[in-house]
């Protein structure tokens, strides 16, 4: 695999999915027959100098204030930053309570500012756009200052602590505050200097949020209950009501509302106290849901009880991805990265099994099942919710379950959604592939059935497919259409989206359905200028308009030449059309001459979606050894384990996934399907637990960052004679062993 391929088209990959162009029936049995086939088994257990080697506390090696600084180029598309956060959040929590400083940036904390002006309950890790940021609190000595713009304490990064589930800061002025939390509550720890003779208190505004709020809080003896409203992420019309309840160690000595305004609160607490506790419950629902969140998730458990608990549990969710050897830095890369992974989707149902819909109405879930929210579709179907799938398919399956129901509430599959409601923010029809890869990767207790039928219904859905009648009947949406944002973009996501869901028809047994859409998927076609060889925009009559690769008219967050390799689902096909893989293979050699140079070049942009699965794509031309060298070459040059560690946002873990997968040395190019590309490993030990028993394990001894070449390679004893893994690795599990060398 480390030289320019001598299998060619002869993959098992490319005859599966030239069959299902051909026939579905057929597709389904030369799969079978072609990547399921008995092998030898071998044990997956690692040894006892392996398992001492192993990281046995790998939140240890997380450093969430990766992301909080930009470590790109600003290229409009959301900021150079990772827009994460610091703060204290469960894995899939629904309470991210997280300090925010006076200079803003996307997620709440900007690194290089020195000014905390609260810390607010929810966030988002990594959006382009701001949204949550509510109801912060605020501890202080004294009155608060009466101009709300100077309401801020300076502190410095070397009194700040941060790790998976908790957060502590000690300010300038002597206040330290530390924070926990649970999915769907916190616990915070307010430590006032004993020698300041001032009355310890703090402010609580349920009228501040990163977007407009409004807000109401009622005062009691020592809790202060309410609820807030907010939306408007990306300027979108989205609304959301969220419902706390803080309850105090001590009673307040004076009470008050903030400015004099129902929606904020200051309090303060008798001479002499210098240390309280804060419990708080959110709720989605009302206010009793929002206290009975938080006694069944905490109980009168200490604070430290509950950070400890919090933290254990995220052992538990990293320590799936066991890794062995590496270097510190890797390490610390590695799981920093499948942490930010893993904070979304959010918990949204409470406690009881509530939850408002997308319809406003109040349901319930199934015992045993959450509902969540928080769905960056555009980002995430491409390696995100593969990653949680693989992990977790219980979880996974509740996701691709609280799809399903959004879609049934609000009669169509939104593209982001927030909360329980639709944004219309970024374009395609992610949602549903995000459903069908979760069933792909084994996430399969939810009704798949149903997903695909309502799916379906949806392409003709103004509100799910702008644009969708021009779609249907040209294959294409022409440049320039009105109301549809990107128009060879747009075209392109809802192939991919087609391609997606033929796949789920397929595995269902729905075969005129899977025909259909395996139709649809190929209608990148009508794009494809042979003339110029790039997919590009086309004008209604057939003709093509003035074009350059580098244009990003009728491209979204991207340009021609970065969209032109976005045909996952069919890249054998592709590059046909392109010449063939010698010619293709020197047009991504061009293509990576920068890895990340944004939307105004004609090179790669990793720092954005639309790139992620490019790197890949030399595997299906015969040159694996370039996916090899160029996923190295990205893994160890864009991502950092510093604050300024991304280049890009990372859109609640769309990046992060990418770098996951890249040091797991495999990729799920195929939306929809559970068939990983391979590049190489970048540990010499790596075992996956799944969740559910399986198991998967990468052995490369060789592996070192400089050793991005694959020699030989094979699973469960035999040979693999394609850069792809067959189909059945992600559900049998299996042992891989790779053979690295230097390029």
């Amino acid at each position: 695999m480390g030289s320019p391929s001598p299998y060619d088209r002869a993959t098992a990959h490319r005859l599966e999915e030239s069959f299902v162009r051909l026939h579905p029936v057929a597709a389904a049995l030369a799969s079978s027959v072609l990547l399921a086939s008995p092998v030898r088994a071998e044990s997956s257990t690692p040894s006892v100098a392996e398992a001492a080697r192993a990281v046995a506390d790998p939140a240890a090696y997380v450093n969430p204030f990766v992301g909080t600084a930009p470590g790109g180029t600003d290229f409009g598309h959301g900021g150079g930053a990772g827009n994460t956060f610091p703060g204290a959040s469960a894995a899939l929590g629904g309470v991210q309570w997280s300090p925010d400083t006076v200079t803003h940036q996307h997620g709440g904390y900007a690194y290089k500012d020195n000014r905390i002006r609260g810390f607010s309950l929810t966030h988002i890790s990594g959006a382009g756009c701001d949204d949550y940021g509510n109801v912060p609190f605020m501890p202080l000595t004294g009155r608060p200052d009466p101009d709300p713009a100077a309401r801020h304490a300076t502190f410095s990064h070397a009194n700040e602590q941060a790790s998976p589930g908790s957060y502590g800061v000690t300010f300038d002025n002597g206040i330290r505050t530390q924070i926990a939390a649970t999915q769907r509550s916190g616990i915070a720890r307010f430590t006032y200097p004993a020698d300041d003779a001032r009355p310890a208190g703090l402010t609580v505004d349920a009228g501040r949020a990163f977007n407009k709020a409004t807000g109401d809080i009622t005062i009691s003896t020592r809790t202060l209950s309410g609820y807030t409203d907010s939306g408007a992420f990306c300027g979108s019309t989205n609304r959301y009501r969220l419902y706390f309840h803080a309850v105090f160690d001590q009673p307040f000595a004076h009470a008050e509302h903030l400015d004099g305004k129902a929606s904020g609160a200051y309090v303060s607490f008798a001479p002499g106290t210098h240390t309280v506790t804060a419990r708080v419950g959110v709720s989605f629902v009302d206010l009793d849901g929002a206290r009975r969140n938080a006694t069944a998730e905490q109980g009168s458990s200490s604070y430290d009880s509950v950070q400890q608990a919090t933290r254990d549990r995220w052992n538990e969710w990293l320590g799936r991805i066991a890794v062995t050897g590496g270097t510190e830095t890797q390490r610390r890369v590695f799981y920093t990265a499948l942490y930010h992974a893993l904070l979304h989707p959010s918990a949204f149902s409470d406690t009881d099994g509530r939850y408002r819909g997308m319809d406003g109405q109040v349901h319930h879930t199934r015992a045993g099942h959450v509902q969540y929210a928080n769905f960056s579709g555009w980002d995430v179907y491409r390696s995100q919710v593969q990653l949680l799938a693989l992990l977790a398919p219980h979880e996974a399956s509740d996701v691709a379950r609280s799809i399903l129901e959004q879609g049934l509430q609000a009669g169509y599959f939104d593209r982001w959604t927030l909360a329980n409601g639709g944004t219309r923010v970024m374009v395609g029809d992610p949602l549903p592939a995000m459903a069908a890869a979760i069933h792909a990767f084994g996430g399969t207790d939810f009704d798949a059935a149903a997903l695909l039928r309502t799916a379906v219904a949806g392409r003709t859905d103004d509100r799910q497919r702008p644009g969708h009648e021009l779609y249907d009947t040209l294959g294409y949406i022409p440049a320039g259409t009105k109301g549809v944002w990107g128009t060879a973009s747009t075209t392109l996501e809802y192939a991919v989206a087609d391609g997606a869901l033929a796949r789920l028809a397929g595995r269902l047994g729905d075969t005129g359905t899977q025909a259909a859409l395996a139709r649809a998927a190929g209608n990148w076609r009508h794009l494809f200028n042979p003339a110029s060889g790039y997919l590009q925009p086309r004008s209604a009559d057939g003709s093509w308009p003035a074009f350059t690769p580098a244009q990003r008219t009728d491209y979204v967050e991207g340009n021609a030449a970065q969209y032109t390799w976005m045909v996952p689902q069919e890249l054998p096909a592709l590059f046909t059309a392109m010449g063939g893989d010698t010619a293709v293979a020197s047009r991504l050699d061009t293509f990576f001459t920068e890895l990340n140079a944004g939307a105004d070049k004609p090179y790669a942009y990793l720092g954005n979606e639309p790139s992620f699965g490019t790197p890949w794509a030399y595997d299906y031309a015969g040159r694996p050894d370039r996916t090899q060298d160029t996923v190295r070459r990205a893994l160890t040059t864009l991502f950092a384990d510093r604050p300024d560690g991304l280049v890009g946002n990372d859109d609640l873990g769309a990046m992060s996934s990418w770098a996951v997968w890249a040091s797991l040395g495999m990729y799920p190019q195929v939306p929809g399907s559970p068939q990983l590309a391979l590049a190489s490993p970048l540990f010499p030990t790596v075992t996956v637990h799944r969740g559910n028993g399986v198991t998967l394990k990468v052995l490369a001894p060789d592996a070192s960052a400089a050793r991005s070449r694959v020699r030989s390679l094979n699973l469960d004893g035999r040979p693999v004679g394609s850069p792809f893994l067959p189909s059945s690795f992600v559900a049998r599990g299996g042992v891989l062993r790779f053979r690295l060398t230097s390029p």
